[in-house]
């Protein structure tokens, strides 16, 4: 196992071989257990299928997709030589938007799947700006299904245009953008040179892999620690549970949960059951804060020092980009947000502009409405007490998703609050 840890995003068009490149890298890990393998042998040559170990993984994802279950964590997760990898992959276009926003999941990286014989498709466009608009900094570009134009040079030259006009579009930094060809189905240049290609000699998909930047761990950073549960144990007491987001936390610190706007000093500080003297991070902790009691505090508080207490807003404005939305968005629209582990109600109070979603400049003042599609910057108001960040300062507690209907609407970053 690596010591360093990715969260890595597949983003794509969902029919251009996502999922056969997840289980491509899957499989070329190592990350399916042997003995699951040769259980599955027969049965996959049974079928009829070649490269049945292979052909096994993608069945077997695709068995789970069908079902509606996203893998299971375990399986999403490979090593390469210098990176333990998290991939933040969804089988649809709402749940990725949705892994890609909530903390936990939020991508370092991200590959994106151009399929040769198709180019870029609206939902590579859109993904692309979601990248970019939450803040991924390098994009691998896997340009899969050579094996389908029959690895020709010039195609794969055109769909690299292409691409590189996208980015330029959404003012992506190309030079932080690397580019291969790939069949995720046959395995050329992903775990090793493919002789089908001969006129490429640039890094295979592992390799690129192994070579992105190390995530700076966000140390120094201010402590914010989003509260996810609030539970009474015997002998200690009141014990908020949480993930660190960043900063550190230090038994002895004095500490404040907003909005609630409580604090003590902290007494003791539990991990995996023992008792540690500080937590890092994404350590997942258990805490003991002197004085606070089980009402107190709650869910969707956020704790920070108390010297530097997290932000409460009165208002935000925020950049969203606009999903899916069954007519128009319009001032006075109140969804609910969702930000870390607080989910809060919030007022949609003035649209101030919509953005050119393909060159981020600004298309229009003061719109009436925005819809699908659209990219806007807007002010917005809780309806009761949020602690959000902007997400330049703190990119971790700066993003949300909204959510309406039973589904993800908008996802956006915060610009800037108006504390109350």
């Amino acid at each position: 196992m690596s010591e360093q840890h990715q969260n890595l995003a597949i983003i794509g068009h969902v029919d251009h071989g996502k999922s056969t490149l997840v289980g491509r890298l899957l499989y070329e890990t190592g990350s399916v257990p042997e003995h699951v393998i040769e259980q599955h042998r027969e049965e996959a040559e049974e079928k009829g299928k070649g490269g049945f170990e292979f052909a096994y993984v993608m069945d077997n994802l695709a068995e789970e997709r069908e079902r509606g279950v996203t893998i299971d964590i375990a399986h999403q997760e490979f090593s390469t030589d210098a990176y333990d990898f998290t991939i933040v992959d969804c089988p649809g276009h709402r749940d990725f938007v949705k892994n890609m926003i909530t903390g936990a999941s939020q991508a370092d990286n991200a590959v994106l799947v151009v399929a040769a014989d198709d180019g870029v498709a609206p939902q590579t466009q859109e993904h692309v700006f979601l990248a970019r608009t939450l803040g991924i900094d390098e994009l691998i570009i896997g340009i899969n299904k050579m094996d389908v134009v029959d690895y020709k040079e010039s195609t794969y030259d055109d769909v690299v245009d292409e691409v590189n006009q996208l980015l330029k579009q959404v003012q992506f930094n190309t030079e932080d953008a690397s580019f291969i060809p790939i069949s995720a189905f046959e395995g050329d240049n992903i775990a090793e040179e493919s002789d089908n290609t001969p006129w490429y000699d640039g890094e295979i998909l592992l390799e690129a892999l192994n070579d992105l930047p190390e995530p700076e761990p966000p140390t120094d950073a201010p402590l914010r620690l989003p509260i996810q549960d609030v539970y009474t144990i015997s002998g200690i007491g009141t014990v908020p549970v949480g993930r660190i987001e960043t900063g550190i936390m230090n038994v002895g610190d004095n500490v404040s949960f907003q909005p609630s706007d409580v604090g003590g000093e902290v007494k003791t500080i539990e991990m995996h059951h023992e008792e540690v003297p500080k937590a890092e991070p994404g350590d997942n902790v258990g805490f003991n804060v002197r004085g606070i009691g089980k009402d107190d505090i709650r869910r969707g508080d956020v704790c920070g020092p108390a010297d530097e207490p997290p932000s409460v807003a009165e208002t935000f404005q925020a950049q969203v980009v606009v999903m899916q939305h069954p007519s128009v968005i319009t001032a006075g629209y109140t969804p609910v947000f969702h930000a870390h582990t607080a989910q809060v109600a919030c007022t949609i109070e003035s649209i101030d502009k919509k953005m050119d979603p393909s060159s981020g400049e600004v298309a229009e003042e003061n719109p009436d409405f925005i819809q699908a599609g659209d990219a806007a910057v807007v002010t917005i108001r809780p309806q009761k007490p949020l602690s959000i960040e902007p997400s330049s300062e703190i990119p971790e507690l700066g993003s949300f998703a909204i959510r309406d209907m039973g589904q993800t609407i908008a996802a956006g970053k915060v610009l800037d609050v108006n504390e109350k």
